[in-house]
């Protein structure tokens, strides 16, 4: 998930008012974390317990463990603890997969029980409501029978918590490069710890966690002596600047007219790869050529406006006076404004009702983020603590908005995570990246990813990175087709199809 400023998906949700929407990465304001961490009792130690899953009408069976790692500073006291949760199966040369979401500020929980994890819990679609049996099923998307799976909750988030004061929590934890040095060292000590070094290792990472993926990938390979075999980002946050500078770019409207598109033809049944072609296309020629030219040519302006009341189904009043230029947080009220409701960010098809209708901005948090804290997190809490038997008295953190506010950019942040995408591809000609989107996700749209790649040189064989859209939005798995279709593209990543 990707956190929004105020609202920070992975830390995404937000019960704040919503004003224009800022990117999960904004600069933090003070806060305290949720574990400041003096005398806090200690962990149990790792709990194990036989389950069993069918797939494709076969019966799968695993040992699901939940436990912890320490985190150490460079005299070898340990600052943190890192709780994961893994499912493993008997069998030879099985590889291994780590995933991890974003926020910053968001637990695994979503990989977990929403994408790949052999159970599910039901959440991100039009009708789900916080409020229904949180029960766990069998999730027939799931990619245990062809990978060990291991989550893993950053600090701060799920059970894992810091032992240091806030100021060195910050520094140590909640920053763009400390971040990703101490999660790299976390996959390496699991796979040291249990004898794991010589599997195939691949990487999932979703929305901010999209950001890391790159990062970690090219770290382990440079720095901690370990090499990813494939790399799957899911609704990635790559490249932070894409989206700035609205006044003069249009790269900002051009990555997010094409989710818009995509969403009016969903609504009116005609969504397809083959009906958002034409759409790419006029996008990064004719709208963008028009947009640069400003008010120099009006005629050219006009056309673009119909152009654009046309793919997104919008009043002609209003595209017109944004300037064809159509802000998200203004999209998702203005489209359904009529029924009284909002679209979410995530997936601009999933709503909710309007309980401030009239305000002149957005006052209450997006419709998906509001649904998904509550079965999130009555599932993982109940999987650990009752299933599988890690009893620990401690609050669980689908989302922490303290990790969120408190999270510091490092100088190099707003130049996302290309730079390091290219070099991991570059260092290991064996290295495959899947990088899957949902056709109607605002937050972290497709368009980005189709630009970055179609920009970076092909290095042997350009379909070593591919962009792949689905129906459905940031979190498009909760989508069956969606999830099943990126189940198969994965079994393709893994050499299996």
């Amino acid at each position: 998930m990707r956190l929004l400023p105020a609202l920070a998906f992975a830390l995404l949700l937000s019960a704040s008012t919503v004003h224009a929407a800022a990117p999960d990465h904004a600069k933090p304001t003070a806060g305290k974390p949720e574990h400041s961490g003096f005398e806090l009792p200690p962990f149990p130690k790792d709990a194990h317990v036989a389950q069993s899953v069918t797939v494709d009408g076969h019966t799968l069976k695993y040992t699901a463990t939940v436990g912890s790692l320490p985190v150490r500073d460079e005299k070898g006291k340990k600052i943190a603890e890192v709780v994961f949760t893994a499912y493993t199966m008997e069998g030879k040369d099985r590889p291994v997969t780590f995933a991890l979401n974003g926020g910053p500020g968001a637990s695994s929980v979503y990989l977990n029980f929403g994408a790949i994890g052999p159970k599910k819990v039901n959440f991100g679609e039009e009708g789900d409501n916080p409020s229904d049996p949180a029960a766990l099923h069998d999730n027939p998307g799931t990619w245990l029978g062809f990978t060990d799976l291991v989550f893993i909750d950053p600090v701060g988030t799920g059970f894992s918590r810091s032992l240091v004061d806030d100021k060195q929590t910050v520094t140590d934890f909640y920053s763009t490069n400390s971040d990703i040095h101490y999660l790299s060292r976390i996959i390496y000590d699991w796979l040291v710890k249990n004898d794991r070094l010589q599997s195939r290792k691949y990487l999932v990472g979703e929305s901010y966690g999209g950001f890391r993926g790159p990062r970690i990938t090219e770290y382990l390979q440079t720095q901690l002596g370990i090499a990813m075999n494939g790399v799957v980002l899911l609704s990635p946050y790559l490249d932070p600047g894409a989206s700035s500078d609205g006044n003069v770019s249009p790269l900002p409207w051009m990555l997010t007219l094409p989710s818009i598109a995509a969403a009016n033809l969903e609504r009116e049944h005609k969504l397809s790869a083959a009906a958002m072609a034409p759409i790419i296309d006029y996008t990064r020629t004719t709208y963008a050529q028009t947009l640069m030219k400003g008010r120099s040519d009006q005629a050219a302006t006009e056309a673009m406006i119909k152009k654009v009341t046309e793919l997104t189904g919008l009043d002609p009043v209003f595209v017109k006076r944004s300037g064809g230029r159509i802000e998200t947080q203004a999209y998702l009220r203005e489209i359904y404004r009529a029924e009284g409701k909002l679209g979410s960010r995530y997936d601009s098809n999933v709503t909710a009702w309007d309980p401030f209708p009239f305000a002149p901005h957005q006052q209450t948090g997006d419709p998906i983020l509001n649904g998904i804290i509550a079965p999130t997190t009555t599932a993982m809490v109940d999987f650990v603590t009752r299933i599988v038997g890690w009893k620990i008295d401690a609050r669980y953190n689908a989302l922490s908005y303290a990790v969120n506010r408190m999270w510091h950019e490092d100088n190099d942040a707003q130049q996302g995570s290309v730079k390091q995408l290219r070099e991991a591809v570059a260092n290991d000609p064996g290295l495959h990246v899947l990088i899957a989107h949902g056709w109607d996700d605002l937050s972290c749209p497709f368009m980005a990813s189709v630009l970055i790649v179609d920009q970076m040189p092909a290095m042997g064989d350009p379909a070593r990175v591919r962009v792949k859209e689905y129906a459905g939005g940031h979190m498009f798995y909760a989508r069956p087709d969606s999830q099943a279709q990126l189940r198969a593209d994965a079994m393709k990543l893994f050499g299996l199809r």
